[in-house]
């Protein structure tokens, strides 16, 4: 049989209940998974895959998850592998365990997280996998079901924005089920997601705890400068032009943190679509206000944004589209963008560029 799963909520206690969610060799925050329409697909595909893998052995881990001082078994190469959804959650992953783990991201580089199913071949891998790590806060959420029973299965599931307070996450107006999932925005708050994965690696490899540990403080550490420097190279933007208008919802974090207000032409999920009315009303407001710029996304269609410009052209008002900034995937693998770190960089540097920065 395989170990039972019990589920944690890191909102429910004072105390952050993150180690002892490690102790337990998993990290799954229940209400943070969204069921789907695609519940009952994932179902009768999970009792096929869960039952074959019965038959022949195939990730039973009742062993590994049983008890407190759970771990996970090294591969042929002395390494776990870990899954991670997205690239910005792969890349904390990679930099807080190092060389200790094969890390391998489920969600290809430009795919929409918000509209990602996981294939077959997905599936079998999060089955074998010694542990998934995910953003949580509904950003995975055509995934939810499927993710949920990979924790039902008795693999370890690590929501990494588990330990952020309530109180710095930005709610969702048109959703109340969750906040806002764009956290890797805010270069503050994502660098303390490193803690949350560091304690949970510690439980699958604890021979390298300590190490975990520092490579988060690290990561931290950067995140801090990161903000730091964005902020002087933005300083220069008039407030007049401090509005950031893209193709959805996404920037809400960066704008809390530097000090932007920030329209999205789609809501929060690029599975809302925008009405004429919503297009209309912001086409009003950029000729009002004089907004110079609008920026499309690398994961987002330039349809509406498209729309906007040729909305405010009829007002006889100008706009620009800056660069495509980095929304809901970083760049292509070995580019600029290509990091966390880059992605942020070149989305500050996009944004100065059009609203008058010095970036």
């Amino acid at each position: 049989m395989h170990a039972s799963v019990r589920e944690w909520s890191a909102r429910s206690s004072k105390k952050f209940v993150g180690a002892a969610c490690v102790n337990r060799s998993v990290c799954y925050y229940s209400h943070m998974l969204q069921r789907s329409n695609l519940a009952l697909f994932f179902r009768s595909v999970f009792s096929i895959l869960i039952l074959s893998c019965i038959g022949t052995g195939c990730g039973d881990r009742s062993d590994a998850l049983s008890g407190s001082n759970a771990t996970a078994s090294p591969n042929a190469n002395g390494k776990i592998t870990v899954l991670a959804t997205t690239r910005m959650v792969a890349d904390v992953v990679a930099n807080v365990v190092g060389e200790h783990a094969n890390v391998i991201t489920l969600i290809p580089a430009g795919a929409d997280p918000h509209l990602w199913t996981p294939t077959r071949s997905d599936i079998l891998q999060l089955l074998e996998a010694d542990a998934l790590f995910m953003n949580g806060l509904g950003l995975e959420g055509r995934a939810g079901e499927a993710f949920s029973r990979v924790s039902n299965s008795g693999r370890p599931v690590c929501v990494i924005t588990g330990g952020i307070p309530e109180k710095d996450l930005l709610q969702d107006p048109s959703n109340t089920a969750h906040p806002d999932p764009h956290v890797w925005m805010d270069p503050q708050l994502w660098g303390t997601t490193a803690h949350q994965v560091a304690e949970a690696l510690a439980t699958l490899d604890p021979a390298h705890a300590a190490e975990f540990k520092a490579n988060a403080t690290k990561y931290a550490a950067e995140a801090n400068a990161l903000v730091e420097a964005i902020t002087a190279d933005l300083a220069n933007i008039s407030p007049s032009n401090r509005v950031l208008v893209s193709s959805h919802d996404a920037f809400g974090y960066f704008g809390k943190r530097f000090n932007f207000e920030v329209r999205g032409i789609q809501g929060i999920s690029t599975e809302s679509e925008a009405s004429v009315g919503d297009i209309e009303r912001l086409v009003a407001e950029i000729s009002e206000r004089k907004i110079p710029t609008v920026f499309v996304e690398t994961t987002v269609s330039d349809r509406t944004i498209r729309a906007v410009v040729d909305g405010c052209a009829a007002r006889d008002h100008t706009i620009k589209i800056g660069d495509a900034l980095y929304s809901d995937s970083m760049g292509a693998p070995g580019t600029p963008g290509g990091t966390w770190v880059g992605m942020i960089k070149h989305n500050a540097r996009s944004i100065g560029n059009g609203l008058g920065g010095n970036s």
